[in-house]
């Protein structure tokens, strides 16, 4: 169930970070609409590798739509010194 509450709790910080956990985060409202997301950092920072992995994927696909040609498996074998 997410944690939703008005902007102005902050004023007890320690009481909202407390509630903070990975898949938890605290949503803040402000005037009534939803404003803030407070996240765990290290779901940030494996949301921020997703969306990075997922940008590179899109790039590749892009490529390959657009006639890139790809590359074989013995050419990674032996770019990589792979046996």
């Amino acid at each position: 169930m997410p944690s939703i509450k008005p902007v102005s709790v902050l004023k007890n910080y320690q009481a909202v970070l407390s509630e903070v956990t990975v898949g938890n985060p605290v949503y803040l409202t402000e005037n009534g609409h939803s404003k803030y997301a407070i996240v765990d950092l290290n779901e940030y920072e494996g949301i921020q590798a997703s969306m990075k992995l997922l940008s590179e994927l899109a790039e590749a696909e892009q490529e390959v739509a657009d006639g890139a040609t790809l590359v074989s498996q013995e050419d990674i074998t032996i770019e990589f010194g792979l046996t």
